[in-house]
This record gives structure tokens, C-alpha cells and sequence, in this order.
């Protein structure tokens, strides 16, 4: 075993003996591109997502070197509904390259990046077999290897992306080492029977087109096939919570979010397991290093970031083209770029039917609040300010002030065309509120007593301020709004266990919007 040459198992081996998530299934669609024209394949998806892991498993199961039978006997890809008949055909049949980017680049230096990895590469299969003749150029050394042992490379490539985040002075040479390998000719069909990269970035693009362009790619704006294989799915956590006695609600509010096309729900798989292991909802993702933070990407001076950034935390879904982003760290050109790689990070997910980002879950919400406190734009700090003292306005029943200060999101944020929109109004209350996230948890539509309420904001336990209970009426009296509560007896969910709420504030909160709808219908004879 080497440690860029056949690799072995024994990193699979270590994860296979802590609880682990059958992700085996990637395997069988890895074989289905197997010296096919669709042999390589790059995947991308935030960091702490298992990437590391799936290239692990993928080593394990193809380097010829060892015998993996036993680490995959009772997952899925050998047994079960998903078994095939390529899972015996290939596995342990193949030698392996493996590449850690990052650990790669830890280790060279800008002037010998390139001849550090062929040269280990290259020593490391002389060293297995004896006989071979290094050729003049990398590919001709592969290519003589696949010729003297009559079997093809499985190329595997964990954190593809490192130097592009990493090492940008390298980037230019190393993306050309990549075209030279696979380049689509016929020689690298003689290498290759196929490549498996994966990263947080897709492929950097050269203009329009990918660097590379011969890889499928596929990635949190359109993870294909792979998508249950992005994170943990829903059935997935639900196990896991039952596994361990945890909350799968409190679960589902923290790490879901994710939610991609035919797979439905997809969790945060690290945090999920932290929050297992520690018996504590809380965001993990401080704990994760990122080459450069949420605060510096939300704080970049483009037309609307500051309000894009006060709609996000307020639970309003923005609209994004992903098209245009170059896949770097550095080429941001309007606020879709900057959008677009917080969908990769994985601080917004993605919604392909409506091409709309929006934060996904109480974890992601926290890190954005923490972040957005820190951006020193001027128009940042000022929507941070007027938002904490409608707050305080709200509760302490200001209804001239808080009337005053709807009316300006209301005026400012919504086209003349859409200023009474049922849906306009609703994030008109959600962009006005947005700094809610140091004090309560937002609920929309959720079930209270006999009805509905359009939106609650429930306090936190460390919180000294009430719930605030917002019914939305078109056409009708600020009356006939607070009657509705109490007809429809809102009052008794707040005072469930789950949520403990006092009477007197639940009295504080209904007071507050009372005068604020009443206001409000007056001004607009709207809601």
C-alpha cells in the first residue's frame, strides 16, 4: 500500500467502525460510467458534507491491493434492493490513484507542485511493480503501467479544488495537468477506466465553458443522480434520531433545509452526528475553516447585497441566476456570483424550480445573523439598527413608531404594482423583522389551536421579550383580526411544554400588533 498508489482500506475501515450512514449506492452508479464515455466524474458539495468519506469508501472498494468484502458485506451495495451485478465484477479489481488536494498542498511547493505529484506518484509504482519503464512525460509512465499489468486506473481525487481556493498561484498549471490527463483522447481511455473527483467548487470555468470540460458535473445546484448522496436524507435522520433518542424535529429545524429535486429533504451530515454524539443542537459550522468567511462574501459592495442579505434572514427567498459564476473564490462580478458560491458553501440552498436561494435551517440562520452583525456597510449597520428597534417598539406597544417603520420597508422594498400582494405584504413583516434571530425562532403557517396563525415569533429561553402572534387580514378590521386569535384559541400552543410562553406576554404581543394592524388598515385599507 502507498499513500498515493493503492491506498488501501483502512481509512474505510475506520469509518465503518463508528455509526455509519449506508452512502454504498454511489458505488453502483460509479460503475455504471465504468469505460464508458461518461468515466469521469466530478461532484461538488459543501465542506463537512461526507466528501471525504465517499473517496475513502471508493478506494476501498477498488484498489486491488486488499480484500474489502468484509467492510461492504450488509450495505447496500452488496445486499439488498440496490445489489447489482457489477458489485463483485469490479470490486477490488482496479489499481487506484489517490490524491488529497489538500494534503497535497500542505506539501509542495508553488514551483514544484506539479513534478511533486507525479514524482510520488510515479516512484510509488515503481516501487509495486519493478518491471516498469517510467516513461518521459506522467501519461506515457500510466500509460506503460496499464500496458504491463492489463488493467486500467480508477483515478480518485478528494478536495480536487484545494489549490484553486488554496494555492491560486498554481492554478493556471495545475488545471492544465488535469486537461493533459483527461483530455477525452484515446489515451486517456487506455489510463482511465474512470475519475472520480470532488470538492466544494464545480470545475473552474475558463470564460463560459469548464476548464475541463469533458468531466459530468454535478453539483448542489444540480446534483443529478448523486443527490441522496449529498448529505443525509430524511428517512436517514429519522433512523439515526431513533438510534439515539434524538429530537428528529429539533433535528430537521437545525441541519435540514436542503431540499433537492427527487430526493426531497438533505441533511447536514457532520452536524447531524455532532449533534448526536454531543446531545446538543447548536451550529457546528464555526468549527469548520473556510478560506475566507460568510462576513467577507455578504460584505462584497454590490447593488441590493445589504437588502438581499436582511431578506434572507428573514425568511424571504431570493431570487439567483446561477449561470454566470466563474467557480472561484475571487471572479465576482454581480451579487448572483456571490449568491451562487454561498449555495456551493452550502449558507444557502438552492430551489431549481423557482431559481431561488434562501437560507435553509436554524444552524446556517445563526452563522448569517453573526456574520451580517460584523459587515461594516454603512446601509448594513442601518437596516441591523432599525430592525432591533422595531423589535423593541413592537413589544413595548409604540404602535406610532412601529406603523412608522413598516410603512418605510413597505414604501421602499415593494413595486408600486405589487404594494398590496398578498405575498409582497407577508415579506414586508419578515424583512421589516429580520433581526428576530438574537431573540425568537419564526414560524409561518403553523398550527395554533382551531387555526393558523400567519406568523409567530416565539421567543428563545435566554429571551426576556414575548411571542409576537401576527395575524394578517385583507380588508378587515385590526378587530376582527385579534378576535380571530381568540376564537381560534392561538394561545394554548404557546403554552405547550415545548414552547412555554406566559399568558401576559402572549397579552403584550397581541396588544402590539393590534395597534400596528389597526394602523396599518387605516393607512393602506390593506392589511
Amino acid at each position: 500500500m502507498g499513500m498515493y498508489v493503492n491506498p488501501g482500506n483502512s481509512g474505510f475501515a475506520g469509518i465503518r467502525n463508528d455509526r455509519y450512514v449506508d452512502k454504498s449506492g454511489l458505488i453502483a452508479l460509479i460503475n455504471e460510467t465504468l469505460n464508458t464515455p461518461r468515466k469521469l466524474t466530478c461532484i461538488s458539495r459543501p465542506r463537512r458534507f461526507g466528501k471525504s468519506f465517499a473517496a475513502k469508501m471508493l478506494c476501498a472498494y477498488y484498489d486491488k491491493t486488499c480484500d474489502s468484502s468484509g467492510l461492504f458485506c450488509g450495505l447496500a451495495i452488496a445486499e439488498g434492493e440496490k445489489i447489482n451485478s457489477s458489485y463483485l465484477q469490479h470490486l477490488n479489481q482496479y489499481d487506484v490513484i489517490y490524491l488529497d488536494m489538500t494534503n497535497i498542498c500542505g506539501k509542495a511547493g508553488p514551483q514544484d507542485f506539479l513534478s511533486f505529484i507525479e514524482n510520488r506518484v510515479t516512484e510509488e509504482l515503481l516501487r509495486a511493480y519493478p518491471e516498469l519503464k517510467a516513461g518521459s512525460t506522467f501519461d506515457e509512465t500510466l500509460l506503460s503501467c496499464t500496458e504491463l499489468t492489463g488493467s486500467k486506473f480508477i483515478m480518485i481525487i478528494d478536495e480536487w479544488d484545494a489549490p484553486i481556493r488554496e494555492r491560486p498561484e498554481v492554478q493556471k498549471e495545475y488545471l492544465h495537468f488535469l486537461r493533459t490527463l483527461f483530455k477525452g483522447s484515446g489515451t486517456t481511455d487506455r489510463i482511465f477506466a474512470a475519475a472520480y473527483m470532488t470538492g466544494i467548487l464545480p470545475i473552474r470555468k475558463d470564460g463560459s465553458q469548464s476548464a475541463i470540460s469533458d468531466f459530468q458535473e454535478f453539483t448542489m445546484v444540480f446534483p443529478g443522480p448523486y443527490a441522496e448522496y449529498v448529505g443525509f436524507t430524511e428517512a436517514e435522520v429519522k433512523e439515526l434520531c431513533q438510534e439515539s433518542g434524538s429530537d428528529n424535529s429539533a433535528m430537521k429545524q437545525w441541519y435540514d433545509g436542503y431540499h433537492l429535486e427527487d430526493t426531497g429533504s438533505v441533511y447536514n451530515p457532520n452536524s447531524v452526528m455532532a449533534a448526536i454524539r454531543n446531545r446538543r443542537f447548536r451550529s457546528y459550522r464555526t468549527e469548520t475553516s473556510a478560506s475566507r468567511s460568510l462576513m467577507e462574501y455578504i460584505s462584497l459592495d454590490f447593488d441590493g447585497m445589504s437588502r438581499t442579505a436582511a431578506e434572507l434572514l428573514g425568511g424571504i427567498p431570493v431570487p439567483v441566476d446561477t449561470n454566470g459564476f466563474s467557480n472561484d473564490l475571487v471572479t465576482f462580478r454581480n451579487r448572483d456570483d456571490v449568491l451562487t458560491l454561498l449555495i456551493h458553501l452550502g449558507y444557502l440552498a438552492y430551489d431549481e424550480t423557482e431559481q431561488t436561494a434562501q437560507i435553509p435551517n436554524e444552524e446556517i440562520r445563526l452563522e448569517f445573523a453573526r456574520a451580517i452583525r460584523g459587515v461594516k456597510r454603512e446601509e448594513t449597520i442601518r437596516r441591523i439598527r432599525e430592525s432591533d428597534q422595531l423589535i423593541l417598539d413592537t413589544v413595548r406597544g409604540n404602535e406610532e413608531a412601529v406603523a412608522a417603520q413598516i410603512e418605510k420597508i413597505h414604501s421602499e422594498e415593494t413595486a408600486f404594482l405589487f404594494y398590496n400582494n398578498e405575498q409582497a405584504l407577508r415579506s414586508v413583516i419578515k424583512l421589516a423583522y429580520f433581526s428576530y434571530k438574537d431573540h425568537y425562532l419564526k414560524f409561518e403557517e403553523l398550527p395554533a389551536g382551531n387555526g393558523y396563525a400567519d406568523l409567530i415569533y416565539l421567543p428563545k429561553k435566554t429571551s426576556p421579550l414575548p411571542a409576537l402572534v401576527i395575524e394578517l387580514k385583507w380588508n378587515q378590521s385590526a378587530a376582527g383580526a385579534i378576535d380571530q386569535i381568540r376564537k381560534k384559541r392561538y394561545k394554548f400552543p404557546l403554552h405547550q411544554p415545548a414552547h412555554p410562553v406566559p399568558v401576559m406576554r402572549l397579552q403584550i404581543c397581541r396588544y402590539a400588533f393590534e395597534n400596528l394592524i389597526r394602523i396599518q388598515a387605516t393607512h393602506h385599507n390593506c392589511r
